[in-house]
C-alpha cells in the first residue's frame, strides 16, 4: 500500500474493509492515513501515549487532510478510548509482552471489537497463549521481511478454539498450517535465539542443573523438528 513500507503494508492487509480501527501506537499515523486514503475503513483513532509521536500524528493527519476521518489521542494503550468506538484494533512495532499488557489492561474496550492486527516484536508466543486463554484465536498470520528482518502479522478474531502446542505458539499455529516461504528462515531465527540463551547457561554447573536449562533443551528439540517437512 502507498506509502507503507512492507510491515506496515502486511498489517494493513489485515484490516477488515470499512473498519472503525484503533492504531494503538500510531507514531506518525501511517497506518490509518494510508487505509483511510484508499477508503479501507470507516474511520480511524490514532493513539500514542508519548507526546512527541502524538504531536507527529496529528501534523500528519492534517497535512493529508483527514483531520474527518482520523482522530489523534494522547493516551496509555486501550485507556484512551470508549467501549463501542471501534471494532477493530492494530498494535504494530511493541513487543509481545507489552502488546500483552495494553489488550489486558483494556478488557473493557476490547468487549466490543471483533479484530486485532497485531505484529509483536518479540514474544510472540506470550501473546499468543494470551490471545488463546482469553477468548481470541488466531486466524491467518504472515510473515514479512523488511529492513532485513523477519516479522510476524497476526490476524485474531473473537471466538475461543483449542490452545495449540507451545511450539506452535512459538511459531505461529497458523503460519505452521500454511508454510509459507519465510518459514524455514522464521523457525531457524527462533532456534538461534533458544540455542544462545542456553549457550549463556552452558558455564555454570548450576544453570544446567536447572528446569530453565532442560525446557530451552526440550524447545530446541521441539523447533528442529518442525524443520523438516
Amino acid at each position: 500500500m502507498q506509502g507503507l513500507d512492507e510491515r506496515l503494508a502486511a498489517v494493513a492487509a489485515f484490516v477488515p474493509l470499512g473498519a472503525r480501527l484503533a492504531d494503538i501506537g500510531a507514531d506518525h499515523a501511517k497506518l490509518p492515513l494510508a487505509l483511510a486514503a484508499k477508503e479501507k475503513i470507516a474511520r480511524a483513532i490514532a493513539v500514542d501515549v508519548n507526546e512527541g509521536p502524538f504531536e507527529a500524528a496529528r501534523r500528519a493527519v492534517r497535512a493529508a487532510g483527514m483531520a474527518q476521518l482520523v482522530e489523534v489521542r494522547l493516551g496509555d494503550g486501550l485507556a484512551a478510548l470508549a467501549p463501542g468506538e471501534v471494532d477493530a484494533v492494530a498494535v504494530a512495532g511493541m513487543g509481545g509482552s507489552s502488546i500483552t499488557r495494553i489488550l489486558a489492561d483494556g478488557a473493557a474496550v476490547l468487549q466490543a471489537v471483533e479484530t486485532l492486527v497485531l505484529q509483536p516484536q518479540g514474544d510472540a508466543a506470550e501473546l499468543r497463549a494470551w490471545l488463546y486463554d482469553n477468548g481470541w484465536h488466531i486466524a491467518e498470520e504472515s510473515l514479512v521481511r523488511a529492513g532485513g528482518r523477519l516479522y510476524e502479522v497476526l490476524l485474531a478474531r473473537r471466538g475461543k478454539k483449542e490452545k495449540p502446542e507451545p511450539v506452535l505458539l512459538a511459531i505461529g499455529p497458523r503460519l505452521w498450517q500454511e508454510k509459507p516461504p519465510l518459514l524455514k528462515k522464521h523457525i531457524e531465527g527462533l532456534l538461534f535465539r533458544v540455542r544462545r540463551a542456553r549457550a549463556g547457561m552452558e558455564k555454570s554447573a548450576r544453570a544446567r542443573d536447572g528446569a530453565a536449562y532442560r525446557a530451552l533443551g526440550e524447545k530446541i528439540a521441539a523447533l528442529e523438528e518442525k524443520l523438516i517437512w
